[in-house]
């Protein structure tokens, strides 16, 4: 069968905003100004506000803001060559490069099977001297207990840098996803819930010091043309892309809204007892980026939907330790995360799909059978 209900219809996402996109677009050719200009300082503005952080430093994409934010505590002294980063093991693969990538070192540890995100006690299981940091994953868009894991990382002297490529407008008490740690990196690939139209990534920070670093390591390592601080990167956010997310970024409320109902909808209707539903802490800290459900046959169940009109993804069929890039942790025993590699899949949770569609994604699910 055709495909119905396709896991994300980006060109129907973007449709809804063509005219005030073309008008962004139409605005950055004229200018005549296309790197580090008026549109970007004004994104970095309105992006920090929306995230409720005083700084915001555009780059290229989601795994540079990972990766320029612990270089930069490595210029600044605060982070050493050697040093460990506490991670979840289950998260996707481009979190634990960015730590490898600055000579740091990944520990991971296993998350929490029913929220998927990172446990906290496993967390204390895994501190020793050498731990200086911890990389907390809001995966699928659900925020970690953030207030445990900020008074543990108090307690102990450690960084908290949040990968929240996922979780763009999740909040705790009122409080946003990138708030929380020293920095936080987001994403803005296509498909995220605020997605450029090509690659982009930004971080968030109170730190004005680590702003300023950022500011230079995304741009050669300069902060002034032809003299050079740092060993940089040329990773800029450029001005059509932050044009085109200044647009959407007015709309992420509305479309976070949109995941939610279809998220309840989902998990009120259907009712298969072969298939293990999200668990939600607080609905407020779920932005739902993915929609994931668990299940033994998980690939049965994907061949099942697929003859019935519907695109599910598995994220992520390969857990990071058993990837050739890292060989040398092949030997890691991490039960949990593997377990959840082997059973995730993750329906179709699109803003822009019609009740007919997430009707049809429900009778499917439930029609399932061994």
């Amino acid at each position: 069968m055709s495909i119905q209900v396709p896991f994300l219809n980006l060109r129907a996402i973007n449709a809804q905003y063509q005219k005030e996109l073309e008008k962004a677009a139409q605005r950055v050719i004229q200018s005549g100004w296309y790197l580090c200009g008026a549109e970007l300082e004004s994104f970095e503005a309105e992006f920090a506000a929306y995230c409720q952080t005083q700084y915001c430093v555009g780059v290229a994409n989601g795994l540079d803001a990972l990766t320029l934010t612990l270089q930069a505590w490595l210029e600044m002294g605060k982070l050493s060559k050697g040093d460990e980063v506490l991670v979840p093991a289950n998260t996707y693969i481009a979190s634990i490069m960015a730590i490898s990538k600055n000579g740091l070192i990944p520990i991971l540890v296993e998350p929490n099977p029913e929220t998927f995100n990172i446990d906290v006690n496993m967390m204390a299981a895994h501190l020793t001297k050498r731990v200086k940091a911890v990389m907390v994953v809001h995966l699928y868009g659900q925020m970690s207990d953030m207030e445990a894991i900020c008074a543990f990382s108090k307690e102990n002297q450690l960084l908290v840098i949040e990968d929240a490529a996922q979780s763009h407008g999740a909040t705790i008490n009122g409080k946003k996803a990138g708030s929380f740690g020293e920095a936080a990196g987001f994403s803005f690939y296509p498909g995220k819930n605020l997605g450029a139209l090509g690659d982009a990534g930004a971080i968030t920070t109170d730190d004005a010091e680590l702003a300023e670093v950022l500011r230079a390591l995304r741009n050669y390592g300069s902060h002034e043309r032809y003299k050079n601080l740092y060993l940089g990167s040329n990773s800029r956010l450029d001005e059509i892309q932050a044009a085109f997310l200044k647009v959407k970024l007015t709309y992420l409320d509305d479309e976070i809204a949109s995941r939610r109902s279809i998220a309840q909808r989902y998990s009120t209707k259907i009712n298969n007892p072969l298939v293990v539903l999200p668990k939600v802490e607080n609905e407020e800290s779920h932005v739902w980026h993915l929609f994931v459900v668990q299940l033994e046959h998980r690939n049965a169940l994907q061949r099942h939907l697929q003859e019935h009109g519907v695109q599910c993804l598995i994220h992520y069929p390969i857990a990071p330790h058993h990837q050739e890039a890292y060989s040398e942790l092949k030997g890691l025993k991490l039960p949990v995360s593997e377990a959840l590699h082997n059973t995730v899949l993750s329906l179709p949770i699109d803003p822009t799909m019609s009740d007919s569609q997430v009707e049809l994604v429900v009778k499917a699910v439930n029609s399932f059978t061994l």
